[in-house]
Formats: C-alpha cells, structure tokens, sequence
C-alpha cells in the first residue's frame, strides 16, 4: 500500500499528521472556533505548533471552551490559577492577551454580526488556491495577512502580527497552502 504524500511539515508526530490530515486547511467558519485558533496562533509565539497541539485540550479547558463570554468573567484569582497550570504556556503577556482578545472578539461581534463574516471578507468570502511546490515557496505573511493583522490591532486584539495572522489563515482554511504534492491538496481545493 502506498502512504499519502504529506506537506513536509507532516510527516513525523503523529499529532502533526493527525492535524494536518483532518484540520490544517479546512475552510471554518465557526465564530467560536475562530476565535479560538486565533488564541492558540498568537500562544505559539516563539514555540512550534506541535507544542501548542499537545497542550490544546489544556486550553480548551482553561478557557471554558474558549467561550468569550466566560472569559471576560475570569476574576484575579483565575488569571492567576491559569498562569500556575503547566498544562499551558504560562506567559503572562499570552494569557492577558487571551481576555483582552475575548473583549475585542465580543466588541467586533456586536459591530458586524459575525467574526467569521468579518474574517473571510478579507478572502472575498472563499479559499485563496495557492500552488507552492515545496514549503520555502510558502510565505509567511502577504498584503492580505499584513491587513488582516492591522485590523485587528485597530480593534484592540493582541498577539496577531501579520505572521501569526497568515499562520490562523493557513489553519482555518482561508489559503489552502498544502504543497501540490500532498493529498489535502487537490482534497480541499475540489471541496472549495
């Protein structure tokens, strides 16, 4: 039997292949699952997905299901109890950022109606079809994710340069930037 051709960054952890197999690239739109990767993008900072992967139930769970609502309710002592959990990356920056970022997510909401509306117009509503041959074609930001990026600032989100923003675009289907090579490939451009 032959084995599936892969993005090159998917071909090791099972976590990743997992990943990569079943959500990289995948068009969502989710208001709350949204915001959620947008979180979890911005937590990778500085570190690799893979490590964020294999702490993402943890923040699931701290962050009640990243539920904005609930967020913005989290008291001193929550913020703290989040901050000694080992089961996520406790940077003060990253998880002060996590509650400013519900209040702006809540706040746009309120203006437009729908996150997930407001994020896919800057794709004019579908899947950017990329055609990169190998991972150094993959850029890591564009004009797009450099608007992107600057819009959310404008309205208050924290920890979403315009790297970060491409990397949430790349997550949540908004380019499809699996090489031409790997199976998801031709799976998500035929299902867009």
């Amino acid at each position: 039997m032959l084995e599936k051709k892969r993005c090159a960054w998917a071909t090791s952890d099972p976590l990743n292949i997992k990943y990569h197999d079943t959500e990289w690239g995948r068009a969502i739109y989710d208001d709350r699952l949204l915001f959620e990767f947008l979180n979890l993008e911005g937590m990778q900072a500085g570190l690799s997905w893979l490590t964020i992967l294999k702490k993402r139930d943890q923040y699931r769970h701290r962050f009640q299901q990243f539920d904005a609502k609930k967020i913005i309710q989290f008291t001193p002592e929550d913020i703290e109890a989040c901050l000694q959990d080992p089961g996520i990356i406790r940077n003060r920056l990253k998880v002060n950022a996590i509650m400013t970022n519900a209040q702006a997510y809540l706040n746009l909401k309120e203006k437009t109606g729908s996150f997930s509306d407001y994020l896919w117009q800057f794709v004019d509503g579908k899947p950017i079809q990329n055609h990169w041959k190998t991972r150094q074609d993959v850029p890591t930001h564009t004009p797009i994710s450099d608007q992107l990026a600057k819009d959310l600032k404008e309205r208050g989100f924290k920890f979403i340069g315009t790297t970060i923003c491409y990397a949430f675009m790349q997550a949540v289907g908004m380019v499809n930037d699996h090489t031409i090579h790997c199976y998801c490939y031709s799976e998500i451009k035929k299902g867009s």
